[in-house]
């Protein structure tokens, strides 16, 4: 797949905590952007955050808190993205769980598959 200039970043805040029946929602969505062939999905673990609720989670040494926030972030076209945000909806629904989607322009500078055996 070729990726080139203006694009758009679908980015989702969710908590560690949150599940699609016994998967964790981050997982089902990363593996649902798989299916549907997007670009490639990333899940940055934050080590301190609060939503909506205004529920603080973070990851202090004594704090036993395995909710800490998430953000998956898919870069693709506009029209591949609007095909996957009713499936995004879905499993946050699913999840029965609070979180924040968004979307901006975004402008490809590169995208490229890397070479396999490259040492």
């Amino acid at each position: 797949m070729e990726l080139k200039g203006e694009a758009l970043l679908l980015r989702m805040f969710l908590g560690e905590a949150d599940k699609v029946h016994h998967t964790p929602l981050h997982e089902a969505i990363v593996r649902a952007a798989r299916e549907a062939g997007l670009a490639g999905a990333t899940v940055w673990r934050g080590v301190m955050g609060f939503g909506a609720a205004s529920r603080i989670r973070s990851a202090k040494l004594l704090d036993l808190s395995s909710d800490l926030p998430l953000v998956i972030e898919i870069v693709d076209r506009e029209d591949r993205l609007n095909l996957f945000l009713p499936k995004v909806h879905d499993l946050f629904e699913e999840a029965q769980c609070g979180g924040l989607v968004t979307l901006e322009r975004v402008n490809i500078i590169r995208y490229v598959h890397g070479r396999a055996g490259k040492l």
